[in-house]
């Protein structure tokens, strides 16, 4: 017997839950110090998800998992197999004005009230979303377990990594297309020398990552 596909796991996980319509959500970039938030939702209908609509899904996995010519694969695998996908994307300045984890639930809760009715079961990647949002289940690390919430890291992940090779085009100091916004030495350098352009959060916390310059240089502008 071949082995099972993450993807078969994944799916086999939604499947269980016993209802037809099952919606998953999960966000990009919560980490950065550049660039947006990007949650995405996915509604995938488990009675009509067979043949050669679920077999593009074979290798779905967590969007940290999988290489990016795969994300990409696998992106376009989910827009062609889910019966709905939702997007929202919370810009730098949004998250510097509403804070980040406020502006990430809220995304998050905007994306599963577009899947749901008709989504019958709502999964989300480790957050629980309060009363406004639509009745869910947090599980923690979902992105691993449920075929519905990797599908939408996959949707988030490739999103926010193509707005951020767009925004690397209008700035091309910061090296947005290599480090998508995340801290490392280039980008520090980069803010070091030639300051935070509109993209960089002025809120973000550097200290929990263990890199006060990074902060320092962008409270600095």
């Amino acid at each position: 017997m071949p082995p099972t596909s993450p993807g078969q796991r994944l799916l086999r996980h939604d499947r269980r839950l016993g209802v037809r319509f099952v919606a998953g959500a999960d966000e990009a970039g919560r980490g950065p110090l550049a660039g947006p938030l990007v949650a995405a939702g996915v509604l995938f209908d488990y009675e009509t998800l067979r043949g050669p609509r679920v077999r593009p899904l074979a290798r779905l996995n967590d969007s940290k998992q999988v290489s990016p010519d795969d994300r990409e694969r696998l992106f376009s695998a989910v827009l062609a197999s889910a019966t709905r996908v939702s997007v929202r994307v919370v810009s730098a300045a949004d998250i510097d004005r509403k804070g980040l984890h406020r502006s990430n639930l809220a995304a998050l809760r905007s994306v599963l009230t577009d899947l749901a009715p008709p989504a019958e079961a709502c999964l989300v990647d480790g957050f629980r979303l309060g009363d406004e949002a639509p009745p869910h289940r947090a599980i923690v690390d979902g992105d691993t377990k449920s075929a519905a919430i990797a599908a939408a890291s996959i949707v988030a992940k490739v999103t926010r990594d193509r707005i951020m090779r767009r925004l690397d085009a209008l700035y091309p100091r910061y090296g947005f297309s290599s480090h998508v916004g995340y801290i490392t030495q280039v980008h520090t350098a980069a803010v070091h020398e030639h300051g935070p352009c509109a993209q960089h959060r002025r809120s973000f916390n550097a200290r929990a990552y263990g890199r006060q310059d990074a902060l320092v240089a962008v409270r600095a502008g």
